[in-house]
């Protein structure tokens, strides 16, 4: 795909576009019945759909032995380039025994839909401990990544994937932007530099306040929530993106963000994940990420600005686009607004700190945040969905 010489390229350089056309996707469902099948889950399901339209770019399937190997060694592909988490459909023995290497494999979705192909062209087993370790920094099953590496099965099947159809998103149809056409509409706006935002909490004053700093220096933002795969006990993205249609019609200059959803799972992989989630926004056409604390952390697992200083085992413009990174945001009592340690005269005590998992231990008490964290506006939406009912605006 040709790039707009104003607009940054999509990492490795290509956009890729495994979506299959109209004829190919009718050989495909002429051949249905008599290729063999392998069932997806919900994460496998959310990674053909990243590589498919270009967000995973220049993974154009599941990884092969090469490339995973020196991805969960060195953080980068076979050819050197960057990137930090492995891309892999794993099966059990039995599964992978029935496949021939060289053959199509029929990809259905968990509710058994024939969703996509695999051009099969490589079986191989790994190690999953060293996969959890180097990852995830971590070999413990409590860990719901690692949870995740050790329940999937012990081969892993590579090779070129096409998703059958790009179909319009259950809940978010409007805001299914893929990176083709953010890329097209950053243009149209004449935006020269963008910055991306990730989140899986609701939208709250810290973020609200980061995202602002970064918005006063570039020409848009792209507030791109995944609504992907994530924990239990994460707040729904239907709940989240209801908080963020708030924020942006009472918080925000409409002509200078963009709302869009990024069908990514989560991984929880910490400052590997931080990279992962910069080049996703990189081939969504933005220049510049913010990474803020413990970013995709979970858990004690990870250092607070763990996922800042991974950046600076890249060479500087090695990646392609600018962490812009900040600090743990709270609300000063002193000034009555929301600030750093870098701008903030206030006491320890005189700080309000409230991280996503707070938040949602608060809503599960029956306890709202407060204004000082939380948007009274967004604090009554989160009411609503968690049925607490003593709340005042």
């Amino acid at each position: 795909m040709s790039q707009h010489p104003e607009s940054i390229a999509p990492h490795g350089g290509q956009l890729i576009h495994r979506i299959a056309s109209h004829n190919q996707r009718h050989e495909f469902l002429d051949k249905a019945d008599f290729l063999p099948r392998v069932q997806l889950d919900k994460r496998a399901t959310s990674d053909l759909e990243m590589i498919a339209i270009g967000a995973f770019s220049p993974l154009i399937g599941f990884m092969e032995q090469a490339d995973y190997d020196t991805v969960v060694e060195t953080m980068r592909l076979a050819n050197g380039l960057p990137w930090s988490i492995p891309v892999t459909l794993s099966v059990d023995e039995a599964v992978a025994e029935r496949l021939k290497e060289g053959s199509l494999v029929r990809l259905d979705d968990p509710n058994g839909n024939f969703v996509g192909v695999l051009e099969l062209t490589q079986k191989y087993r790994y190690d999953k401990v060293r996969e959890a370790v180097n990852v995830y920094r971590t070999d413990e099953e409590e860990h719901p990544g690692v949870k995740v590496v050790y329940d999937q099965g012990d081969v892993n099947l590579a090779g070129p994937v096409w998703l059958l159809q790009r179909d319009h998103h259950p809940h978010f149809p409007s805001y299914q932007i893929d990176p083709a056409k953010s890329r097209a509409l950053f243009q149209e706006r004449g935006w020269k530099t963008v910055v991306g935002f990730q989140t899986r909490n609701p939208i709250h004053r810290a973020h609200e306040y980061i995202i602002k700093c970064a918005l006063e220096t570039v020409d848009g933002l792209f507030l791109h929530p995944l609504v992907g795969a994530t924990k239990s006990d994460d707040i729904s993205a239907e709940v989240r993106m209801r908080c963020y249609e708030i924020m942006l019609e009472l918080y925000f200059p409409e002509t200078r963000v963009i709302l869009a959803i990024n069908p990514a799972a989560m991984r929880y992989a910490g400052p590997r994940e931080a990279i992962f989630h910069a080049l996703i926004r990189k081939n969504y056409g933005c220049t510049h990420f913010i990474v803020g604390r413990d970013h995709a952390g979970v858990g004690d697992y990870y250092g607070t600005y763990d996922a800042q200083h991974i950046f600076d085992e890249y060479e500087l413009g090695e990646l392609g686009i600018v962490p812009m990174k900040f600090e743990h945001a709270f609300y000063c009592k002193r000034t009555e607004q929301m600030a750093t340690t870098k701008t903030s005269p206030s006491r320890p005590e005189e700080r309000v700190h409230l991280s996503g998992t707070k938040v949602r231990e608060m809503l599960r008490r029956g306890e709202l945040p407060p204004p000082e964290f939380s948007r009274p506006a967004v604090a009554a939406e989160l009411a609503r969905a968690m049925n607490i009912t003593n709340y005042e605006i």
